[in-house]
Formats: structure tokens, C-alpha cells, sequence
């Protein structure tokens, strides 16, 4: 039995399909994939570097964050003892201006 088939007037042998594999230079196949390696390690150092900046950020952002939470454990823990600490006095009165900087001073 004959496996070939016509095809517009051409004899197909049947066998793999899709592009034969071109013969490419065997040390410019090795160059490409040191070049491809070296921008894969460039791409991961550039990452970790971000990752490590972004980490650092958000514990400075933390730390800050608790210096606050202190200052206002502080501010309830002097109004149960019945004093007002200055800083709610300038908010209750409008003076915004000194309550920031107290503020500021604070943290």
C-alpha cells in the first residue's frame, strides 16, 4: 500500500510536520543562550532590589505607625487620669497650627 499523497500535482511523504529545524551555528546558539542567561540574572537582580526597597519602606511606614499609636496610647492614658494633654487642647480649640507642630515633636 502507497502512504504518499497527492497533493496539487506533488507526491507528500508522510513524516513529521511543520519547518525543518534550520542548522544553526552551534557557538552562536551558545552565545544567545549566555547572552539570554545574562539578562535573566539582570531582570533578578533589578526585582530584588525593588522587593528590598519596598520592604524597607513599609518598615519605616510600621515604625511610624507605632511611634503614633504610643503617642495616642499616651493621650487616652492622661485623659482616664482626667488631664487633657495640650495636643487635644489645640485640635478641641481650632489651633491646628500648634497641634502640628506639638505633634510633629512627638513623633
Amino acid at each position: 500500500m502507497d502512504h504518499n499523497k497527492m497533493v496539487a500535482g506533488k507526491v507528500k511523504k508522510p513524516g513529521k510536520r511543520g519547518r525543518k529545524p534550520a542548522k544553526i551555528d552551534l557557538k552562536a546558539k551558545l552565545e544567545r543562550s549566555r547572552q539570554s542567561a545574562r539578562e535573566c540574572r539582570a531582570r533578578k537582580k533589578l526585582r530584588y532590589q525593588y522587593l528590598e526597597e519596598l520592604v524597607s519602606s513599609k518598615e519605616r511606614a510600621i515604625c511610624a505607625l507605632r511611634e503614633e499609636l504610643d503617642m495616642y496610647k499616651q493621650w487616652c492614658l492622661a485623659m482616664d487620669q482626667g488631664k487633657i494633654p495640650s495636643e487635644i487642647k489645640a485640635l478641641l480649640t481650632g489651633d491646628e497650627q500648634k497641634a502640628y507642630s506639638v505633634h510633629n515633636q512627638v513623633t
